[in-house]
């Protein structure tokens, strides 16, 4: 839960500052106590790779909704800039090169979104839907709507190795949330999406410069889409035109679950990561307990519509 209002009521305060600990240690236990496969090691990593990429998303995707915006191309640009970068690979380039150029194509493409909302000034949902559209039609012409494989061996290591024996794309996701922390919370550029989320026009008051924050920030959350890209890209051994699918959906169901308000201003990456881990948690349990897939949607948007709710709650004069 967000900690930037603090109630006054004991139990409230509770709630605010330890909720989401709370329920996940609670769907932890769970899952132990229905499930003898759930507390193993190799499960436990399991979780750890299927929660990165929606961790790396749901970072950029924090940095967008404190602004009050929301980015719902980030699956899109997943797709397509994986198949780019598993392009670029066919054709020989060395993969720190081929990063390079996609993380700066990321960037670029999420800047692009930047541009028209802050400039055009055109709704960030309306834009960044729009977008989404765009870019599956983009990465479907571009395979012709088969996946793209024959990656080079260095492609493949950099998402399947194990960093002191955590998943390397774990290892990314943590130096990711790292960054991200230090960011938001440690430099102007954070303060800035804090006041701008906050209020628009007290923020341009205050001498901020509110399109160039709008345009860096949907940057920031193309640069994190190019570096799941990537990894996703590699842990598959290939790159496939629909990857990404929902992903955006999961993301904004992290970032929500987490305490950060739709509504912009108030919300931290910490408070992402857990939003992302309980989610984790909760597909992983709900797989083992061989939960039909229909029927695990709906318990998904029903924890979604609970974090709201609570949040409303907790937030209520």
């Amino acid at each position: 839960m967000s900690l930037a209002q603090t109630p006054s009521n004991p139990v409230r305060l509770t709630i605010s500052r330890y909720g989401l600990w709370i329920i996940f240690a609670a769907l932890v236990l769970l899952a132990s106590l229905l499930s003898d496969r759930f507390l193993t090691g190799s499960n436990l990593l399991n979780i750890a790779r299927q929660t990165s990429v929606n961790a790396l998303l749901a970072f950029g995707m924090t940095a967008v909704i404190l602004t009050a915006g929301i980015d719902l191309s980030v699956g899109a640009m997943l797709a397509v800039i994986g198949v780019s970068a598993a392009l670029l690979d066919q054709a020989g380039l060395p993969f720190p090169l081929t990063a390079l150029l996609v993380l700066i194509g990321g960037s670029l493409i999420g800047a692009l979104n930047g541009v028209i909302v802050a400039y055009g000034r055109i709704a960030p949902f309306v834009v960044t839907l729009a977008a989404l559209t765009i870019w599956r039609g983009v990465t479907l012409v571009m395979t012709d709507g088969t996946p793209v494989s024959g990656l080079s061996a260095s492609f493949q290591n950099i998402g399947n190795a194990d960093w002191f024996g955590l998943p390397s794309i774990a290892g990314v996701a943590l130096l990711a949330l790292g960054l991200s922390w230090f960011l938001l919370r440690r430099t102007a550029w954070g303060r800035g999406l804090y006041a701008l989320g906050s209020s628009e026009d007290a923020a341009r008051f205050a001498g901020l410069n509110v399109e160039r924050l709008k345009v860096t920030v949907y940057a920031f959350s193309g640069l994190l889409s190019a570096v799941a890209a990537l990894l996703l890209t590699s842990r598959l051994y290939s790159a496939q035109p629909t990857a990404g699918s929902g992903f955006e959906l999961d993301a904004i169901a992290a970032v929500v679950v987490g305490g950060t308000s739709l509504s912009g201003g108030r919300g931290s990456v910490i408070g992402t990561l857990l939003g992302a881990l309980i989610i984790g948690v909760l597909n992983n349990a709900m797989n083992l307990l061989d939960v039909n897939a229909f029927y695990q949607q709906i318990v998904k948007g029903g924890v979604i519509l609970g974090a709201l709710l609570l949040e409303r709650l907790l937030n209520r004069s």
